[in-house]
């Protein structure tokens, strides 16, 4: 066996290994002697891609793929790596070249459907999804996946089939039973309360198991109005996930105290990108968000590209920080003079062709409130509406909520009071932006919507200087696909149903009452 022969089984033994490190190197030595082997540019692509360096990652796999244009595979890792790094366009692109080429596999499928799903795309990603399930059948994993699509999409009834099968098929599928507590409301006659409480007692020392299971029992307790019990469970599933999570709320202080000193002001000449298209609701998560996403993407002239990481990633590319995370206490401080006009075109560019074909876009990524100073100076035509709810009801639903373990945003849900002090945190920031740059925010209140829906549709219709549209009324009519934590509510009417849901648990929120009284924000009247 020649050396190289040799180097060429080691490189693919440490990546069958999963040895990352070793598998990036030895692959990087193999190029060195033959710089046109898609195999070791794909490796070498991968494992770059597993240790986080996604500019090397991306350099391979583009090269893979053109060294290999006929392995759908390696497009399809490009796609995926792609729409990781929120290159939206070429992600898509590269997946069209992969599908073009016909796979049959399941794994190049799902990562097909990751690709898709990342870049909003749920439709396409559904019917990916769907055909790596039907390769192979019995990957428990193919049929989450397919049920997460089916979820955004709107098909709740094949959702739950799909979740059924994952669970049948591999019952410690853990993710899996939590989301079939969220499908629908649970009732006496119909739940989970029985299988879901018997996995619990059988694997009492997995930590996943006690997480994910104890938010699905907090979760189908509370539907049969059993708030005491619901909390029991919901306060040892949170407790568990946030021990093993890193959250500082100094840090998040930091954060917000550095936005506010160093955020800019109204520029006076208003040097931004002078688009008109996007459109930023903000808020809170859980505080109503999607539910005003809804009534205006169903207006005829707009279109939601979803929970768009954009802007942030366009800031952060502006700044010239180099730092892991897309917002910290360095990046604000370099930004200095902004150039807001490239600061808004760099954004625009990068939202298509998630941005649609109407003339308006809805960018719902709640925590753009961080950035609404820089959207307003970036974006001077841009609308901007920041949805309230009721601190009581927005810090317990952030409570209640499973949110995606790689966020870089939640961490402070995990704890009561950590929401608590976040919210705190949040009103003062807005109400900085709003002395900052008067007029350009319109703030809406989610109770005062679902109390007059017309109303307050009418009135954002009128900030967004969009004309009247009566399919506006009946948002849960809209086809669109929805990826947020309220895939489900949505397909639904407006309901009351979510208002002072705290009331049930008034007990056990006694001290994050008396947490925001003293930071003077108002619990009552709700």
């Amino acid at each position: 066996m020649s050396f190289q022969d040799e180097l060429q089984n080691q490189v693919v033994e440490f990546f069958n290994r999963r040895d990352w490190p070793r598998a990036a190197a030895l692959a990087e030595r193999l190029l060195q002697q033959q710089p046109g082997h898609a195999g070791a540019h794909y490796i070498a692509g991968v494992a770059q891609l597993e240790l986080k360096r996604m500019p090397k990652a991306l350099a391979h796999l583009h090269l893979a793929a053109q060294y290999a244009p006929g392995r759908a595979d390696f497009h399809a890792t490009y796609a995926k790596a792609l729409a990781m790094g929120r290159l939206s366009g070429h992600a898509l692109a590269a997946a069209d070249r992969a599908l073009a080429l016909a796979p049959s596999d399941a794994q190049t499928l799902d990562m097909l459907g990751v690709a898709f799903t990342l870049n909003n795309a749920h439709a396409r990603a559904a019917e990916v999804f769907r055909r790596a399930v039907e390769a192979d059948p019995g990957d428990a994993h193919g049929h989450y996946n397919l049920a997460t699509s089916l979820m955004f999409t709107g098909d709740l009834d094949a959702a739950e089939r799909e979740l059924e099968a994952c669970v049948s098929i591999q019952p410690t599928f853990w993710k899996a039973h939590a989301t079939i507590s969220q499908l629908r409301r649970q009732t006496r006659q119909k739940n989970h309360l029985e299988r879901l409480q018997a996995l619990l007692d059988a694997h009492p020392d997995v930590g996943a198991a006690r997480e994910l299971l104890s938010m699905a029992l907090a979760k189908e307790y509370e539907d049969l109005n059993e708030h005491a019990r619901a909390f029991e469970y919901l306060a040892r599933g949170k407790m568990l996930i946030k021990a093993r999570q890193n959250y500082s709320l100094a840090k998040d202080e930091a954060l917000f105290a550095s936005l506010m000193e160093v955020a800019p002001a109204a520029a006076s000449e208003s040097p931004g990108c002078p688009s008109e298209a996007p459109i930023f609701v903000i808020g809170m998560p859980r505080s109503g968000t999607t539910l005003v996403e809804r009534i205006l993407s169903s207006h005829p002239e707009v279109h939601s590209a979803g929970e768009l990481q954009q802007f942030g990633m366009a800031l952060k590319r502006i700044s010239g920080s180099q730092t892991p995370v897309t917002l910290d206490t360095e990046t604000i401080n370099r930004l200095g003079r902004a150039d807001w006009r490239a600061l808004g075109e760099t954004y625009l560019a990068s939202t298509r062709p998630m941005a649609g074909s109407t003339a308006r876009f809805i960018d719902k990524l709640p925590h753009n409130f961080l950035y609404a100073g820089f959207i307003a100076n970036a974006l001077p035509k841009a609308k901007i509406i920041c949805v309230r709810r009721h601190p009581m009801d927005t810090c317990l639903s952030n409570f209640r909520q499973i949110f995606a373990e790689n966020s870089p945003f939640h961490g402070y849900a995990n704890d009561l009071l950590d929401a608590g002090h976040y919210y705190i945190l949040f009103d003062r920031l807005m109400a900085h932006w709003q002395q900052a740059f008067p007029g350009r925010i319109l703030e809406v209140g989610y109770e005062a919507l679902v109390n007059d829906q017309a109303v307050g549709t009418r009135r954002m219709l009128e900030y967004c200087q969009l004309p009247w549209d009566d399919a506006c009324l009946d948002f849960e009519h809209n086809l669109s696909p929805v990826a947020t934590a309220s895939a489900v509510q949505v397909r639904s009417p407006i309901y009351r149903s979510a208002l002072n849901r705290w009331k049930g648990y008034e007990t056990q929120l006694q001290d994050l009452a008396g947490l925001l009284r003293s930071a003077g924000i108002e619990i009552e009247p709700s």
